[in-house]
């Protein structure tokens, strides 16, 4: 067996196929608080202000799509300023500009690839960051160790390892980029073509589309996708199935009156936050509840440990 085959075995076997249940897409009336109970739900919204379980953190500087490394001990986002890629412990303190925007390039959401050595296969750790940049409007995904110091980020490949009838993928066009699990894998979304797509450093032909939307978000094991698609004039929260042949695909939020937007895991991969004009909403992954506005403030989700 082909050294190539093992890996491809071994994280077979490591995934398993978990497929979430649907659940009613209306608000529960009253439960909207600005102070929620500590969960680890953080938002950011372009200030210097971020909320971190209820309260206001100031981070010194304005920044924008705020995300957190899967330990929690640093954060990564954006700055208002410059647009430049930063890290930061999680108050904000011991800013690095992990790479410069060089200008006329909008950079957003950044998300950390993170995965520990395989000595079997002789791969090293990883402490990544993916993020994408607009240039003219053209997207590309780009690549950064996050340790780095005012370093210039490299383009993300796609389809350097290539089954035989594998299709070629757009290199542009590429945004929202969220990494998740053991293997380097990471889903993102292409504007031109309006659907998400799989990608990961050793399977899969570093890339493979799977579905209508966008605003994709990995979950923590690398198993499952929770994403927006639109029905019937309402965005929706869709999850989908990434292993095994059938990609079952779920609405979490049908019969949805609300939008529901830049959806997010919890660590545990129990429960998805995502913005609504009212707020932050959250649903059980398994659908096991309706959804919940639980904070007021309104911004972009995330999760820290």
């Amino acid at each position: 067996m082909s050294a190539r085959t093992r890996l491809r075995s071994a994280a077979s076997i490591a995934l398993t196929t978990v497929v979430a249940t649907s659940s009613v897409a209306l608000l529960t009336a009253g439960a909207a608080s600005a102070a929620t109970a500590p969960n680890g739900l953080t938002i950011s919204n372009g200030t210097k202000y971020v909320v971190i379980n209820g309260k206001s953190v100031d981070f010194g500087t304005p920044l924008r799509d705020l995300s957190w490394s899967p330990d929690g001990s640093k954060a990564a986002f954006i700055d208002g300023t410059n647009g430049s890629l930063v890290v930061s412990n999680p108050d904000g303190s011991g800013k690095t500009v992990v790479a410069r925007n060089p200008g006329g390039q909008i950079w957003s959401h950044p998300t950390w690839q993170v995965t520990a050595a395989v000595p079997e296969y002789r791969l090293p750790a990883k402490n990544n960051i993916i993020f994408s940049a607009d240039k003219g409007g053209v997207s590309t995904l780009l690549r950064m160790v996050a340790t780095a110091h005012n370093s210039k980020p490299t383009v993300l490949s796609l389809n350097t390892y290539s089954d035989d009838d594998a299709k070629p993928l757009p290199q542009t066009g590429n945004v929202w980029p969220s990494a998740g699990g053991s293997y380097g894998s990471a889903v993102y979304a292409n504007s031109n073509t309006g659907e998400v797509f799989i990608r990961d450093d050793y399977l899969r032909q570093q890339g493979a589309a799977t579905t209508k939307g966008s605003q994709p978000a990995l979950s923590p094991n690398g198993e499952e996708v929770v994403f927006v698609r639109s029905v019937d004039g309402h965005n929706h929260l869709f999850e989908l199935d990434i292993n095994g042949q059938q990609h079952t695909v779920k609405d979490l939020t049908p019969g949805a009156t609300a939008n529901y937007v830049q959806p997010t895991w919890s660590p545990d991969g129990k429960t998805i936050a995502a913005r609504t004009t009212g707020g932050i909403a959250t649903v059980p992954a398994d659908g096991s509840a309706k959804p919940t506005l639980v904070s007021t403030s309104t911004g972009m989700p995330a999760f820290r440990r």
